[in-house]
């Protein structure tokens, strides 16, 4: 069944992808290829891949040593029947972090801050999930299967954004924690809460309140730390105008 005129499943993806904290993982058994499924937190890369910290001592991890082809499910936790709400089946390769480390670590610990004891550790590592398709379920005549480009953000022409991310970031949960705010409550219709900021990324800033997520999409793409704040000055301008 084809999707309905007024669902947009690629933007769906990629929110589904930036607010989720946990997931299942499924792996391959290094012994025999069975499959094996387990809990793991995650976070996400600038383009939208998700980000693990597994321990070697881990299953999974063997397996993913073994043999790097994993999958993931994430769902967006809807009250009542989880069945009603939307989920996506991630497929791709689990790849070890090496010139990626920093970033990953940081936008991990942005969003998991509990888990810099294990950073530490020496048979912990940061993982990228380098995905290869997924499978979206979203209600009925709402199931698509949708290629990488169509999910995962675009980062070219982005570096100077990317490498004003953390600055900003640290800025506005420094010195605009209003403006977080009024982002999450009169633009994304949440309730009051600390609201953080997580990261940011050409289409959007990520939002938290404890395990509470939300995403903020841009309505144009910014490349640079100069878009960056004139389009976060805007967005404060919107919502203040919904407030009056």
């Amino acid at each position: 069944m084809q999707p309905t005129p007024d669902f947009d499943p690629g933007r769906l993806a990629k929110s589904l992808l930036r607010r989720s904290r946990q997931g299942a993982l499924a792996t391959l058994m290094a012994s025999g290829g069975d499959p094996y499924c387990s809990l793991v937190n995650l976070a996400s890369h600038p383009d939208g891949s998700p980000i693990l910290l597994i321990s070697r001592l881990a299953v999974h991890t063997r397996n993913i040593l073994a043999d790097a082809r994993v999958s993931l499910m994430l769902d967006e936790r809807a009250a009542g029947d989880p069945l009603e709400g939307a989920r996506i089946m991630l497929s791709g390769r689990a790849e070890q972090a090496d010139a990626e480390q920093d970033l990953l670590q940081r936008r991990y610990l942005s969003v998991h801050p509990s888990a810099e004891t294990f950073v530490s550790f020496k048979d912990f590592s940061f993982f990228r999930v380098r995905p290869t398709g997924t499978h979206l379920v979203a209600g009925f005549g709402r199931i698509v299967d949708l290629k990488p480009e169509q999910f995962l953000t675009d980062l070219t022409g982005a570096e100077d954004l990317l490498a004003a991310e953390q600055g900003a970031v640290e800025h506005m949960n420094a010195d605009h924690r209003d403006a977080m705010g009024l982002y999450a409550i009169k633009l994304l219709g949440a309730a009051e809460g600390d609201w953080r900021c997580t990261g940011c990324d050409p289409e959007g800033l990520d939002m938290q309140d404890g395990q509470n997520a939300l995403r903020l999409e841009f309505p144009e793409r910014v490349t640079n730390g100069t878009a960056l704040r004139k389009m976060l000055v805007r967005l404060v301008g919107e919502a203040r105008a919904k407030v009056d």
